[in-house]
């Protein structure tokens, strides 16, 4: 599969079709009628939506967002870093 998910998106409105098809063969040739096997798409959609979501690249993290809730800010400009490395006299 890609890694953009394009296969997925190229899949998903036949998918869509060939379960509505089915659906309604099941309607007109079952004691089953449309109205009692409609949450098929529904699940059909799911599971596309599913694969979709293992296949997709991440997405980035929201701006602003740390990775370690460690890390100190940034110095304010002007001002020498301070901390173990900055040679300080003991």
């Amino acid at each position: 599969m890609n890694r953009d998910g394009s296969l997925l998106r190229a899949i998903r409105g036949p998918a869509m079709l060939i379960t509505v098809g089915a659906l309604f063969a099941l309607n007109n040739f079952t004691p089953y009628r449309f109205s009692e096997t409609w949450p098929a798409l529904l699940i059909v959609f799911g599971l596309l939506s599913l694969l979709g979501r293992g296949t997709g690249t991440p997405e980035p993290p929201p701006y602003g967002y740390r990775q370690s809730p460690y890390t100190p800010p940034p110095p304010p400009p002007g001002e020498p870093p301070q901390g173990p490395s900055s040679g300080g006299a003991a």
